[in-house]
């Protein structure tokens, strides 16, 4: 019979296109991986991974395997979780999505101060400005920026955050500041491509009358890393829309200049999404929401 180890293992298999790609996600060396594997078939007697050049894909055996898996490692984890409960112990396993650039700068270091507070809990964190949000993946808190238009999940909001549009002074002193949305036209812009929005339609609001404006731009350059985009801006290679928490630094200090401040961008709050409503939620996700809450509601991209 496999353990959980195993089965643990077996998932992380599962979920990747290749054992190199396992390999990688582990840390390890594919020899490792594979030896682990056989180990594994050996045991069931079973075929569980038919292995091509580059890729693998699962037996029937495999997939019952998987799916198997996933319910068995759930209840194990949900037991845990509610031992350690009896006692409001602070344990078991907790799974975060957060966007790529927002997930470094303030969530890794919120990760890493609330497992050091609860050396019994294993935190497992991914960071992805396209997040995958299938029932492949449990997970107990999503960090989501931007605009949300269908979700079934239980939203819980973190922090304000505006969106500004930016550029840099060189820019500026080159090809002048635009009046009205209108004269983005005769500039160049920059666009990131993040959570399937439409980022080629800015729309804005004039802040006194309350006017709408949508303006379809044609990006002279694209990325789907905003670390990548707020640099061009900064080089001064065009105009950017960001979110305050990106660009409140760089505008507090000269780097970038704010352009067309008495009209609004659709805000981008940060929320956090969760599968269960309070009763049903674990200690463990509801401590780390109150972290990040306590945390991220005082915008420390201010300070």
């Amino acid at each position: 019979m496999l353990n959980s180890d195993e089965l643990r293992f077996f998932l992380i298999i599962a979920n990747h296109a290749s054992l190199a790609a396992t390999a990688r996600a582990l840390n390890v060396t594919p020899p490792t991986v594979t030896q682990r594997l056989q180990s594994i078939e050996q045991k069931l007697k079973l075929k569980l991974v038919d292995r091509h050049a580059r890729r693998i894909t699962l037996t029937d055996e495999g997939h019952l395997l998987a799916e198997r898996a996933k319910l068995i490692l759930a209840e194990m984890d949900d037991l845990q979780e509610s031992l350690y409960s009896q006692q409001n112990e602070v344990a078991g396993r907790l799974k975060i999505l957060a966007p790529l650039g927002f997930g470094n700068e303030y969530i890794a270091p919120l990760v890493m101060q609330f497992q050091q507070q609860y050396p019994k809990l294993s935190v497992e964190l991914e960071l992805s400005d396209n997040p995958d949000w299938s029932s492949d993946n449990s997970w107990d808190i999503i960090i989501y920026i931007g605009e949300l238009r269908d979700s079934s999940l239980k939203l819980s909001r973190l922090a304000p955050n505006r969106r500004f549009l930016c550029a840099s002074p060189g820019y500026v002193e080159q090809y002048g500041r635009p009046e009205t949305p209108a004269d983005l036209r005769r500039h160049t812009s920059i666009a990131l491509r993040e959570n399937a929005e439409d980022v080629t339609m800015w729309r804005f609001t004039e802040t006194n009358s309350g006017t709408q404006e949508a303006i379809r731009i044609d990006p002279k350059l694209a990325s789907n890393d905003g670390r990548v985009t707020k640099q061009w801006a900064m080089q001064g290679f065009g105009i950017i829309q960001r979110s305050e928490w990106d660009v409140a630094a760089q505008i507090k200090s000269g780097e970038l200049v704010r352009l067309l401040p008495d009209y609004e961008l659709p805000s981008a709050d940060i929320v956090a999404l969760l599968g269960t409503d309070l009763r049903a939620r674990s200690v463990r996700t509801s401590r780390f929401l109150e972290l990040m809450k306590a945390t991220l509601a005082e915008q420390p991209w201010h300070n």
